[in-house]
């Protein structure tokens, strides 16, 4: 082959704008010194380091590892790569550091409705994921959510809880027609795919004259649920069970909720027929679900970036390895319309209100 042959097959590349070109090398900056400081935010909570510094008083190094019984050599680092992070403030002139109360309140306080910590530890079962989901990518196979790295199972719930304890009872139940009260006189609630049971016992501690049950297919879950039930006090009135969403016991539900699973499901389809079989006449099925728009033009925005990733290595493979339809976190709300009413069977389907991170869905038969 001849060299202007061999030119000729080369491909062809547009010359960069050189202004974009910098601009981009700096989001890339940007991003790698996000992920790398990931790793950090998961050692940090992992060892307990923003709690021990969470009243925002000025420290030393010295004085946060005796706190933590850490290696104040390797909190030094850490401390600033915090630093250059924003994430915790240093003071040159006293040479010491201090965790601002606004980043006390996402990554040390666990109880508030702004802890991200768990997000970080689904990062981790994400990269933890990756050759499985790289072979995926040329199989077309899925991974379970079973299947996945111990790791995903709490930071989901680490995740997800904040935003339901903030406006489960406040918002989202009471922009439900007529359940609010239905639950405070006494109601029979199935929680289906309730994971840790975060949700139910959230609604559990709020509505103390109704029962619940949570179901999961997955044990470790539910076993998991159960012993968090007894520590909040619910156990008596709250339930969990392995099964299915498409098989889970019990009739003549008041209410049913699916929070942000029923896009993950291998037959949202058959989820949705089983609410209708289980669920009184009058009753009510709430789906929570991420927060998106039908289009993908509608989800390019920072927490649709979120949600993407998330969908391609944890919800997609999910549905997948179950032979479903693979909905995705981004499903949007005309598909799971169509999932709800068309094939689900029920006649009203309405969008109750939203947050930036939910969609919260009302159907009735």
């Amino acid at each position: 082959m001849t060299a202007q042959a061999q030119k000729k097959d080369e491909p062809q590349f547009t010359p960069p704008n050189e202004q974009k070109l910098n601009d981009f090398m700096g989001q890339l900056v940007g991003d790698l010194g996000g992920t790398m400081t990931a790793a950090m935010v998961i050692i940090g909570d992992k060892l307990g380091l923003y709690k021990a510094i969470a009243d925002g008083k000025p420290f030393t190094p010295a004085e946060l590892a005796k706190r933590t019984n850490t290696a104040e050599r390797y909190i030094r680092e850490w401390l600033g790569n915090q630093a250059a992070s924003g994430y915790i403030k240093y003071d040159a002139k006293t040479q010491t550091y201090s965790l601002p109360p606004e980043q006390s309140f996402a990554l040390a306080q666990e109880g508030s409705p702004a802890f991200f910590a768990g997000a970080f530890q689904i990062t981790a079962a994400m990269f933890a994921a990756i050759p499985k989901i790289t072979e995926n990518f040329k199989s077309g196979k899925g991974l379970d959510w079973c299947d996945h790295d111990h790791r995903l199972f709490e930071g989901t719930e680490r995740f997800f809880r904040p935003g339901y304890a903030a406006h489960l009872v406040q918002d989202w139940i009471p922009s439900l027609e007529g359940v609010d009260a239905k639950l405070k006189a006494g109601a029979k609630v199935a929680d289906i795919g309730c994971g840790f049971g975060a949700s139910t016992i959230v609604m559990a501690l709020a509505y103390p004259k109704s029962t619940f049950i949570g179901f999961d297919y997955h044990a470790p879950s539910i076993e998991a649920a159960r012993e968090r039930a007894k520590k909040a006090g619910v156990a008596d009135r709250v339930k969990f069970e392995v099964a299915k969403s498409t098989d889970y016991p019990g009739k003549d539900y008041d209410f049913v909720c699916h929070f942000d699973c029923l896009h993950d499901m291998g037959d949202p389809s058959g989820a949705a027929k089983h609410v209708r079989e289980t669920l009184k006449k009058d009753g009510t099925w709430m789906i929570v679900e991420p927060f998106a728009g039908d289009k993908v033009e509608d989800n390019l925005n920072p927490v649709g970036r979120i949600y993407y990733a998330a969908s391609t290595t944890i919800c997609v493979p999910a549905s997948l390895a179950h032979n479903g339809p693979a909905l995705g976190a981004q499903a949007g709300e005309g598909r799971l319309k169509d999932i709800v009413v068309t094939k689900g069977g029920f006649k009203k389907f309405r969008r109750a209100t939203q947050t930036p991170f939910n969609l919260i869905l009302e159907a009735k038969p």
